[in-house]
């Protein structure tokens, strides 16, 4: 059985991609669902001190991290790992994780998630930036409620503490 959506030849060099600040972090997506057929959707990351999203849930994709630079704590289910340089996380579809910067420099890495459709998720709420290199902007209470009113169009179960 053939895709009836045809994946695209995708070249990107080192400044190019859509780039955005999401969660106080900058994303640059090199692949997105309308280049692959909606096979994935393949992001660098930029993840500042003490950044990273809120637990959540994918219930339409799994999500993977390949860390390029400095380390990030992934929480999967009940495990918490220390993700260095090298270090490959898979999260199935349907598993409560987070990730979070817990040093003083900032982190950098892969993620892929798979099928594609989160890349909508993150450029709904995201803000542009005019480059990867471009500081992450702070996040704001509105960002938060937008990230809450989102989510749930695009299968993403917030796991957000209750105060």
């Amino acid at each position: 059985m053939s895709n009836p959506i045809a994946s695209e030849i995708i070249v990107a060099g080192a400044q190019e991609g859509r780039v955005f600040s999401a969660v106080g972090d900058v994303y640059r997506l090199l692949a997105g669902g309308e280049q692959t057929g909606g096979a994935y959707a393949l992001f660098e990351a930029r993840i500042s001190p003490g950044g990273g999203p809120p637990p959540h849930v994918h219930t339409r994709e799994e999500e993977s991290f390949f860390v390029l630079a400095g380390e990030v704590t992934v929480w999967v289910a009940d495990r918490k790992v220390a993700a260095g340089v090298g270090a490959f996380v898979q999260i199935p579809r349907g598993t409560v994780h987070a990730f979070k910067n817990e040093g003083l420099t900032e982190a950098r890495m892969m993620i892929l998630t798979t099928p594609a459709g989160f890349d909508r998720f993150m450029m709904a709420f995201g803000h542009p930036l005019p480059s990867f290199d471009a500081p992450a902007l702070p996040v704001t209470h509105e960002d938060i409620a937008k990230l809450i009113d989102l989510a749930p169009d695009y299968g993403i179960e917030l796991r957000l503490p209750t105060h």
